[in-house]
């Protein structure tokens, strides 16, 4: 199965991802701009729309995607729009790409918990849509914090 996330810088989402149980592979792209095919310094001039991103798949039967979900809302901020830490701008945005109507229902579920739980003062901004076009993103964007010797 396919989950897709934007939660701030991709490379740092990504690492997190990619170490997660039940995880099979991870890419970092672009999607949710109006763009086709943009490459990383379009992304950055904050005009194309698109969020960086990373695609994910899984094998439910070793974690479902509300597990997917709780690693993607405990490790960034979902109430900073087009920020996170000191990245700012609408390619960092947070935000969940759902894939079909079960993960929209489950995706809304997951963040209208969060919001009533008191965990955060300010609201939860993070954006639930529809999965467009996934661009993946350069080479050495894939896998960035591994290949740095970070991971």
């Amino acid at each position: 199965m396919k989950a897709t996330f934007g939660a701030g810088c991709f490379w740092h989402v990504e690492d997190l991802l990619s170490k997660t149980k039940g995880v099979k592979s991870t890419q970092v792209g672009y999607t949710g701009g109006q763009l086709p095919n943009p490459t990383y310094e379009e992304v950055c001039t904050d005009k194309t729309g698109h969020a960086e991103a990373v695609e994910v798949e899984y094998d439910p039967n070793e974690i479902s995607y509300e597990e997917l979900l709780d690693v993607f809302w405990n490790n960034h901020n979902p109430t900073t729009l087009n920020r996170q830490g000191p990245d700012v701008g609408i390619q960092y945005r947070s935000a969940i790409f759902y894939h079909d109507e079960d993960q929209k229902e489950i995706a809304e579920k997951s963040k209208q918990s969060l919001e009533t739980s008191g965990r955060f003062e300010n609201p939860v901004v993070t954006e639930i849509v529809p999965a467009p076009t996934f661009y993946r993103a350069e080479e050495y964007h894939q896998k960035y914090f591994k290949k740095q010797g970070f991971s």
